[in-house]
């Protein structure tokens, strides 16, 4: 007699008697979605349903990112050294975080002191829109290097502190007494017991941090930035230039989903048992 598993599409997983659609299948629905949205963006701009200052055509966005590498675009310079500055900022502020936050978060879901200490400051900034405070930031840190980084910085602080925090919340008390029995120390529960089973929930904030942080790129790079993503974007904003406008958004858009496609390999290396039974 077959068995429910040899039924089973390959596609197709069961957890807990509820079938789960696999990768393969979500891989083609998001292909054919991406297809359908560039052909209705093409027909949308040659059939004019759409102004040109608005949307511009397919084919002028990638006129301009060919522009923009070669550096025939406003301010002069090419679309490379505005992504190396963009990246800069982004992952100097991403790696601070993760190295501050992480241990923080974990310290605060182990111990009600930390807790006390750390939670209301970050509950109270985390919800204010970067653009809110970035006036103090320049006030206290100048309009450098060090101001930007700090405002990506701070977008991406509280999420991975709540997300590691969080994921100590998940250890279950028999997993710590059984480490205990074991004769482990209190230093080694917290980093062979609880880190190990909060590394899911902190890989989650990692991917929404540096979604925080793109998102919060633009704001950085209006303080007396000369280059950076974000300060072409407004730059070519200024001249109503929509075509480099949507091109600039666009490479954002791919290097952060790129990014987020990294991370969820690492994920599936580091924590192969998340989601299974």
């Amino acid at each position: 007699m077959a068995t429910e598993t040899q039924r089973t599409p390959a596609a197709v997983k069961t957890v807990s008697g509820y079938s789960i659609p696999g990768e393969g299948s979500s891989v083609l629905i998001s292909v054919v979605t991406v297809v359908a949205l560039l052909l209705l963006w093409w027909v949308a701009t040659h059939f004019g349903w759409i102004k040109d200052l608005f949307l511009p055509t397919p084919e002028r966005i990638a006129g301009a990112f060919v522009s923009a590498m070669k550096g025939d675009i406003q301010g002069g310079k090419a679309l490379p050294e505005h992504f190396m500055w963009s990246m800069i900022r982004v992952f100097s502020a991403f790696l601070l975080a993760v190295a501050t936050a992480v241990p923080i978060g974990v310290a605060m879901g182990v111990s009600r002191a930390m807790r006390g200490v750390f939670d209301p400051p970050i509950e109270f900034y985390r919800p204010l829109p970067p653009l809110a405070y970035l006036p103090l930031i320049v006030i206290w840190f100048g309009i450098d290097e060090t101001a930007k980084i700090i405002l990506i910085y701070l977008a991406c602080f509280a999420p991975l502190a709540m997300a590691a925090r969080a994921g100590v919340k998940s250890v279950t008390i028999e997993q710590i007494n059984a480490a205990y029995s074991m004769g482990a120390s209190k230093w080694q529960v917290i980093w062979h017991v609880i880190v190990p089973a909060a590394l899911p929930e902190i890989l989650t904030g990692m991917r929404i941090a540096i979604g925080f942080g793109w998102t919060t790129l633009v704001a950085a790079e209006m303080v007396a930035a000369t280059e950076g993503l974000g300060q072409m974007v407004l730059n070519a904003s200024n001249f109503l230039r929509t075509d480099i406008v949507i091109m600039g958004i666009i490479v954002i858009g791919v290097v952060a989903y790129l990014f987020d496609l990294l991370m969820r390999r690492i994920e599936q290396w580091l924590v192969p048992w998340k989601g299974r039974v």
